[in-house]
């Protein structure tokens, strides 16, 4: 008798987790592993936020929270994306829910039929994909390689776009590439959808604040498709509050308050600590968001000058996020002893295991000839890390 149902059968392994698990099994076992694997900030949660979680304890929200989220948390949500996007949403557009993975997670659920079609473009993250099956929808995957920076054009929009499209779903900064759409080219993307009311567009902005170009444009701020985009935010790249585990969506009434009837059924509010620790972030002052982007920001001009002098990689200079995501095919077809490395895959698990670099095959992201550095770590480790890649690249014949 098979137990497990057909839906998580059908499901992937998120790659990104999994390298995660084997580069902590290897450091386990003595290994000295540099774990570029995972999309997490390393910087630690900054302090008026947690002193605000501390009190949140002594005031005693320790009791069910609405599903939606507080309403002095989903207020201050509304005031930043006025403050920040101008945006106009009121509390009840506004659901909180266990991290933008869920809130995502939500909006598919909550909008998508079976045979629905989502055009996803890609590199794209490794759970897009699987919400979408999760749905019973279908990914329609647009590529955009190296040579456009990793970003669709509006013919490639059009092209994708059928009467069974429901969804359009783009991130930017972007997870895995950094790439960031400006204004204009948004502007040019949304031409395209204006032909086209019944499309939803969700638009993933967790990295908005991780971002090197000055500017940030939401895809909400178009008033062609103001209503009916859907923003996903949260504070866990922003505020190094990954572990807190606080994301939301911001939507249409109607796609709202269908978000909150499936919340309700399978995990209701978020924690109410971590709630309160949000509030503080979205409230308090911003300092320390502006810190972590400099950080970010001189690591990666780091690792772009590192990574491009290792022969066979082809790297461009990302313009947001914490990650690089180099073309690696002049390493493909090469040798270590009688191992060829054939795959990006193959690369990723070679530099496991001889350089002791934890990375990830870009065919995780729907990109096969890519790998995926997280720069979210020291200085020093990035210069370690690149140092031994390219030492085991040289190693290849």
């Amino acid at each position: 008798m098979e137990f497990v149902s057909k839906r998580v059968q059908s499901l992937a392994v998120s790659q990104t987790l999994a390298m995660s698990q084997k580069s902590s099994e290897l450091r386990a076992s003595g290994v000295d592993v540099i774990n570029l694997s995972v999309g997490e900030p390393d910087f630690n949660t900054p302090a008026h936020i947690k002193e605000a979680a501390k009190r949140a304890i002594d005031d005693n929200f320790s009791f069910y929270s609405p599903v939606p989220g507080y309403l002095s948390l989903r207020q201050a949500i509304v005031d930043k994306l006025s403050r920040e996007n101008g945006l106009s949403f009121t509390p009840a557009d506004i659901v909180v829910g266990n991290g933008a993975k869920q809130a995502l997670c939500n909006v598919i659920l909550a909008t998508v039929n079976p045979g629905d079609e989502v055009i996803i473009p890609t590199p794209a993250w490794v759970s897009y994909v699987e919400m979408v099956k999760l749905a019973e929808g279908r990914s329609v995957l647009v590529p955009a390689g190296i040579e456009s920076d990793f970003k669709i054009t509006p013919a490639q929009l059009e092209a994708a776009i059928t009467p069974r499209t429901r969804m359009l779903l783009i991130c930017s900064p972007s997870n895995p590439t950094g790439s960031v759409y400006t204004r204009e080219e948004l502007q040019a993307l949304v031409d395209v959808l204006a032909k086209y009311p019944d499309i939803i567009v969700l638009a993933d902005e967790i990295y908005e604040h991780i971002n090197y170009t000055g500017t940030f444009t939401s895809l909400g701020s178009f008033e062609a498709i103001a209503g009916r985009t859907v923003i996903i935010n949260g504070v866990s790249k922003a505020y190094a509050m990954t572990g807190w585990r606080i994301g939301y969506c911001a939507a249409p009434t109607a796609i709202a308050k269908a978000v909150s009837k499936l919340q309700g059924q399978y995990t209701s509010g978020a924690s109410s600590i971590a709630q309160k620790a949000a509030e503080a972030a979205y409230t308090g002052p911003q300092d320390c968001v502006h810190e972590m982007c400099a950080a970010f920001r001189r690591r990666r001009d780091l690792v772009v000058e590192l990574a491009s002098q290792i022969p066979g990689f082809k790297v461009n200079e990302p313009k947001g996020a914490f990650y690089l995501f180099p073309e690696v095919s002049g390493v493909l077809g090469k040798r270590f002893g009688d191992k060829v490395i054939a795959t990006s895959g193959d690369l990723a698990m070679y530099l496991l295991e001889q350089a002791h670099v934890a990375t990830v095959d870009g065919a995780a992201f729907c990109a096969p000839g890519y790998i995926r550095f997280s720069y979210a770590t020291s200085d020093d480790n990035l210069r370690e890390a690149l140092s031994r890649i390219r030492h085991a690249i040289a190693q290849l014949q």
